[in-house]
């Protein structure tokens, strides 16, 4: 599997940070308490991260150090994400201190679309959008969420120019990855975005190899805090531009659908299936993109390797979920790949109908529009070879036997 490689002048910033290492000028190391008290510093706020936040700040940054390789531009890069993150955290934790109004805004029967990625989550995703009744995350809105949106300027906020041209500016380092995943300022953001100001989220294994750091957050962390700080975000960016109801997605939840469902007791869940081999295949590929931005050291084999183990654990676990009868069956939908992809209007209507939800027609007519002015290979077509993986089809196929019969989940990859 090719690893793309960055534009001239990225590449020649990053020669020039090894020429100055290998002079013994390399750059300072990452330290979670000098990142805080800067950020204290820099927002003038007196308050320190909660345990649980500064917990996963210090462990991510310790991974960083340990495992990422980061590029002399990834370290920029890196510096600046950690910053706003912590950044975030504070003002946000600030908000709800000072606003009684804030902390009683309700979250009532969101809607999440949980799923891994490249299983149609995306633009099953944006069709949603198309209904009135919802409300999303727009990226533009988790990237500068302070002050929060309002309903008479969603649309023309200054910040939404601003955050796409840093997303151009991605985009110009790491062109293939329009082809995988599209990016907007007004295009909804997933929930890993919300959750990553505690530092317990999967964006951060998806941007940077931090293998210890992943283990953590898999194994080991407790989620409760995430979700707390996500219900947080929701009452913020819905504080003045309201609507009936949110709708939301990641894959981060698979793992922790225990940890959702204590925020959110009412949540209703729509999960979406594929072929775990076609998964681990696509996902290898993105990845190899993505990662690319922060650092040289990229083996596609060894991204294929961490993330079918890490896989492995979200189907067992959403399993074990799905099968000890904690969700009612009304509040879950399951939704296959390739039906979806047959016809995604009629899979909307399907969840429309199931949680008994209005699909007016003016706006299945919008879905039906917007299906066809996006097809899938619209910005080009992403190809991607199981075979390039260095994994074991049939190891991959036995290990994910009971998720793929319980699901009943067509099998597309026999390679």
């Amino acid at each position: 599997m090719p690893v793309p490689q960055l534009p001239f002048i990225p590449r020649s910033i990053n020669r020039a940070g090894l020429a100055l290492t290998s002079l013994g000028m390399g750059p300072a190391r990452f330290d979670a308490a000098a990142i805080e008290e800067a950020v204290r510093r820099e927002t003038g706020l007196e308050r320190r991260l909660a345990a649980e936040s500064r917990e996963g700040l210090v462990r991510l940054v310790d991974s960083l150090e340990a495992d990422a390789a980061l590029s002399t531009l990834g370290r920029l890069i890196t510096k600046t994400r950690l910053h706003e993150a912590v950044g975030q955290r504070l003002k946000l934790e600030e908000s709800h201190a000072q606003h009684a109004s804030l902390r009683a805004q309700t979250v009532r029967k969101p809607i999440f679309i949980v799923g891994q990625g490249r299983t149609g989550t995306t633009i099953l995703h944006e069709l949603m959008q198309l209904d009135p009744a919802h409300r999303l995350p727009l990226t533009w809105e988790c990237e500068s969420p302070f002050p929060p949106p309002e309903t008479a300027t969603q649309a023309s906020d200054p910040r939404i120019a601003a955050c796409q041209k840093q997303l151009d500016r991605s985009e110009s380092l790491i062109p293939d990855f329009k082809r995988i995943h599209r990016m907007g300022a007004q295009l909804p953001q997933e929930c890993i975005s919300l959750t990553s100001a505690d530092f317990r989220s999967v964006i951060f294994p998806a941007q940077w190899r931090v293998t210890d750091y992943t283990r953590w957050l898999l194994d080991e962390a407790d989620m409760a805090s995430a979700y707390r700080m996500h219900r947080q975000f929701l009452q913020l960016l819905g504080w003045r531009c309201p609507a009936e109801r949110w709708v939301l997605k990641s894959p981060g939840h698979l793992w922790c659908l225990d940890a959702l469902i204590d925020e959110y007791p009412d949540a209703r869940l729509v999960q979406t299936h594929r072929d775990p081999v076609a998964i681990v295949s696509s996902l290898t590929s993105l990845e190899c993109v993505l990662r690319k931005m922060c650092s040289d050291d990229i083996i596609p084999k060894q991204v294929a390797q961490e993330w079918s183990e890490w896989l492995q654990r979200a189907y067992e676990r959403s399993l074990a979920f799905r099968q000890s009868g904690r969700l009612p069956d009304s509040q879950v939908v399951d939704l296959h790949f390739d039906r979806f992809l047959k016809d995604p209007v009629a899979s909307v209507r399907s969840i429309y109908q199931h949680f008994e939800l209005d699909l007016r027609p003016e706006v299945e007519e919008a879905m039906r529009n917007y299906v066809a002015r996006n097809p899938r290979d619209r910005d080009g077509r992403h190809t991607h070879q199981f075979s390039e993986t260095g994994l074991e089809l049939e190891a991959i196929r036995e290990s994910t036997r009971d998720y793929v019969d319980y699901f009943d989940v067509a099998l597309e990859n026999r390679e």
